[in-house]
Parts: structure tokens; sequence; C-alpha cells
């Protein structure tokens, strides 16, 4: 029988807020299984004990940023609005149906003001990983590490060039001595010290957003970028660590920076861990060997020059320190020089008369030269570990650790897309997306154990 209903949305009705939210909602599973109470004594020191009005409570705003996070809002005055229609979020704020939001310049106020030039979104990102620890959800033996571009809020075409000086490589003095005592080995003179002169490097600077870097890599889109550098755990994919550079910075150059934070800050025995080809250089393969860590890096393909020999066609003979041609010569070693690299060159006179001169060198002189790090054989040991059974078994789950976490913050929590301007609102961003991804995974890992 055909029915309509008349009108009631005057009506009034008594309800519980608390029936409103489905059982199994996942704010619902966040609220019981994350400890939020730590938060009140991490901001305490940054409010007034007797001056001022009554603040909004520290915990409603930082979970008015957390269902911004988690539901990918990226407008805090859209947020504003959601919260105001969606019971969902008024239960997980502690508002009943009747009380008003708290406005959303509140949040930027705190962003600007109270907050900036604070530790409080690591320490935030910090303590859920410390919770997720407690839990027996991360185990702090493998990690995987990688980085993807966030875009900038900075058109492209609006710039400026600019000369800047390079930042010093943390392991140059170390090399430096490397080389020292490799010269000495060899009967070497020692170089002479070298003026300190000024690296410089053209850079293209943004009028927008000056913090950003200019990202020009291939198969890579051209623009301002940011990069968020973030680690995984292997158990249960936890974010260990996420670190925001501009987009000009090299994967490779905070690493082991970033692994020695995690190892001091959590307590973490790394046995392995697993990395893009673009952490493939040899301080870092140094760097894991010095730590005893079994690590994994893609392999990073080179383009020699068309119709002559590869490198790996001249076997290193390293108890007599040379190579051995494809002919069966000798290339003896002839120097080191200051970027750590020993040279080894072959005689002309066998060359003259070797049947793949043509395929071997170029040179008019008729001589092949070799060059070898002084620390090539770390970087040979991570190669070896690539190959073997445990090696290939422990890249192919990058993927689906380090990848999936890049792709769900990317699709889920809007993290495509830098929301403002300027590194420091990049970094809360990206703390807190990371922090937001990890409540999840706790929540329903633990909702499921019941």
């Amino acid at each position: 029988m055909f029915h309509t209903r008349n009108s009631s949305q005057h009506e009034a009705e008594f309800v519980l807020l608390d029936q409103l939210v489905e059982e199994d909602h996942l704010l619902r599973k966040i609220d019981q299984y994350i400890d939020f109470s730590f938060i009140v004594d991490k901001v305490k020191p940054y409010y007034s004990e007797n001056k001022g009005r009554p603040s909004l409570d520290p915990l409603i705003l930082f979970k008015m940023m957390f269902i911004g996070y988690l539901y990918g809002i990226r407008s805090e005055r859209q947020l504003e609005k959601e919260i105001y229609y969606n019971m969902a979020y008024r239960w997980f704020l502690g508002l009943n149906i009747n009380d008003s939001v708290p406005h959303h310049s509140t949040i930027s106020w705190n962003r600007r003001t109270r907050f900036k030039d604070t530790t409080i979104f690591q320490d935030i990102f910090d303590e859920i990983v410390l919770q997720a620890i407690n839990h027996d959800m991360v185990g702090g033996r493998v990690l995987f590490t990688d980085s993807t571009h966030l875009k900038a809020n900075a058109n492209k075409h609006k710039y400026t060039k600019k000369t800047i000086e390079q930042d010093t490589q943390n392991y140059i003095n170390e090399l430096e001595e490397a080389v020292r005592e490799d010269r000495e080995a060899h009967g070497k003179k020692p170089l002479k010290e070298k003026e300190e002169v000024k690296m410089e490097k053209d850079i293209r600077q943004s009028t927008t957003d000056p913090e950003s870097g200019y990202l020009y890599r291939e198969n890579k889109p051209e623009g301002f970028f940011y990069l968020d550098h973030r680690t995984t755990d292997m158990k249960y994919n936890i974010i260990t660590d996420a670190h925001v550079t501009p987009g000009n910075v090299h994967d490779s150059v905070p690493y082991l920076d970033r692994l020695d934070h995690q190892i001091a800050r959590f307590g973490f025995q790394v046995e392995a861990v697993a990395l893009d080809s673009g952490y493939l250089t040899t301080p870092i393969c140094k760097g894991l060997s010095d730590r005893h860590i079994f690590g994994v890096i893609a392999h990073r393909r080179f383009h020699p020059t068309r119709g002559l020999f590869e490198k790996w066609k001249f076997q290193y003979d390293s108890e007599h320190d040379h190579y051995i041609c494809p002919n069966g010569e000798k290339l003896l070693y002839t120097t080191t020089d200051r970027k750590g690299y020993r040279f080894y060159k072959s005689d002309p006179k066998a060359c003259a008369s070797c049947p793949f001169l043509e395929s071997c060198t170029r040179s008019q002189k008729h001589q092949k030269a070799i060059s070898r790090h002084v620390w090539e054989e770390h970087k040979e040991k991570i190669r070896q570990n690539r190959l073997s059974t445990s090696g290939k078994e422990l890249y192919k789950k990058r993927k689906e650790k380090i990848e999936r976490s890049f792709a769900d913050s990317k699709q889920l929590h809007g993290l495509r897309y830098c929301r403002l301007r300027g590194k420091q609102n990049v970094i809360e961003q990206v703390l807190l997306t990371a922090a937001c991804q990890n409540m999840k995974k706790i929540a329903t890992h633990l909702a499921k154990l019941g």
C-alpha cells in the first residue's frame, strides 16, 4: 500500500549521543586503545598557569587535528563544519549535540604562536610509537626506509636563482683519514693540506615557499616539493620515523643520522634494513657495515660507454691489490685521490698489441684506468646481500611495507600535497599523518585481539 510520511524535523526526541555512533567505528577503537593522557603533560609547559582566559582543552584541540588527518580533511575551516554535523566526531571530542564546535582559527593560532618552534609534534609521534612498542607491535630488528615527494604549496614558475653554500657531508673527516691511511699503506706521500674552499651551488628558490626545494629527477614530477623520509618496521608496518627535507636533498643524505636517531630514541637492535637504489652510496654501505647491520639495497643501473667492457669484467685481486683484465694482464695501483678513489692502470705496451683493445679503452695512450673506492668492499658486501636468498626475500617485502605506507598516507590521509607553506608546517603534517596511521594500526589490531 502506498504511503508517505509527514515531516518530523521539528519534533523533540530524547537520544544518547553514544547511540548514534556504531559499535565498530574507527574512532571508538582509537578512543579505547590509544592513551592520549600524555598530551596534557607535553603541552602544559606552553600554557600560562595564572594569566589570560581559560584555554580550550588541549585534548580537544589535538583530537580535532587527529580527525582532520585521519580522514584527510585538508581545510581547518572544513574540519569545523564536519565536526558540527558528524556525531561520531562529536563523540570522539566529548562534545554534546548542542555544544558549540571550537573555532577553526584556534588550531591555526596555536600552530603559529603557542607551538611554533617546539618539538610537540615530534613528541606526539614518538609517544604513539612507544605505545606500539608496549603492545609488542614493533620489533625494531628489520626496518624499511624510503622517501616520497609532497607537492609544495608553490607555483613552479615563480622563483629566483640563488647561490648557496653546500653542506659538508658528515663523513668527510672519516674519509680524509681513510685516504691518508691508504696512501701511507701504498707508500705515497700525504696529500697537501687543501685550503678550505666553500662549495657552492646554484638553486631555484621559490618566491612563494622559499623553504621548499626544486625537484628535478628522472621519472619524477618537476617543481617545488618537500620529501618525506619515512621508516617502517617489518612486524606490523608501524612507522618509526618521519623526517622532512626540501625536495632537492638527496635521499641518502639524512639516512644514517635518522637510523641512529631511532636506535637511540627507541632502543632498537637493528639487524637488517632494506632500501631503494637511491641509498646505494659508499658512505651508507660503510655505515651499515660499521653498525653490523645486514643491508639490502636495490641495484643501481649504470650505462657504460657503448662498445667497451663493463667494469665487472675486470677482476679485483684483493690479496695483491691489482685488477686483472679479460686478457689476463694486470692493472697496478697508481694513486689515491682526495675523494677516496684508488686508480689502477695497465701497461700501455701490453695493451697496444691486445686483441681486446678496441673493446677495452679509447685512450690514445693505449692505457686502461679503473677506479676503486677505499670503502668499495663495503658496497660489494651489500651487493652480495642483495643476491642472497634472505636478501631477495627481504627486498620483496619492501613494497608491502614502506610503499604501502606511502600509498595509504596519500590516498586516505591527504598527504599528496602540502596543506600549508613552510617546512615547520610540513613537518607537522607529516608527523601527525604518520601518527594517525600508527593509531589506526594499533587500534584495529588490538580490537581484533579482543
